[in-house]
């Protein structure tokens, strides 16, 4: 049977119709797949913050052994530490808390600074490498998930995918942002001799 074959059978508005489900099929199928890697992004960051959250206690322990009279900031990135665990499925709390984690542990690191016998053990060296590592991979993660969530909240957005989505209820997702202003600030520079 021929295509024109078809097309008279069907008639116009059955061809039309046709094309409009084909179409419909197509898109669903996108949104699906953007779902589906949103989610696999997602798994990825996930994964990064378990390692981090289960390299901070020997971090802890590690400069507690040399610096054990600091105990605010030792207590403030363990206290940060559990508050971030605690947190799962919404983002936008996550992040928060990372962000907040993320600033007990730098100011971690100052205090490791003030302790010369601390920053040349080896066991610290190594934890500190390894922190390094996992907060790069993290980073990645969190640019590949952002990417993908872009990709996801566009497509629920624009026309015609919106009428499927809406249809099927997908949902926008958050973006995971670690705001750290230290390095959104702009440095300040002076040359004035005093």
């Amino acid at each position: 049977m021929s295509i024109a074959a078809v097309i008279g059978c069907l008639g116009v508005g059955g061809v039309a119709l046709a094309i409009l489900l084909v179409v419909g099929v197509m898109l669903y199928n996108k949104l699906v797949e953007l779902k589906n890697r949103s989610e696999n992004a997602w798994a990825d960051v996930d994964v990064q913050l378990k390692k981090r959250y289960d390299l901070i206690p020997n971090l802890v322990e590690t400069v507690k052994g040399y610096a054990g009279h600091e105990s605010e900031t030792l207590e403030n990135v363990i206290k940060a530490r559990q508050q971030a665990i605690q947190i799962s499925g919404d983002v936008a709390k996550m992040a928060q808390a990372e962000n907040v984690l993320s600033q007990a542990l730098r100011q971690l690191f100052a205090v490791a600074e003030n302790y010369p016998e601390l920053k040349a053990n080896q066991n610290f060296l190594e934890l500190q490498a390894t922190l390094e590592k996992i907060e790069n991979a993290l980073s990645d993660s969190r640019r590949y998930y952002n990417a993908v969530v872009r990709d996801l909240n566009t497509a629920i957005e624009k026309v015609p995918t919106n009428i499927i989505a809406s249809l099927f209820r997908f949902v926008k997702r958050d973006y995971f942002e670690i705001e750290d202003k230290a390095q959104r600030e702009t440095p300040k520079v002076d040359f004035s001799k005093k």
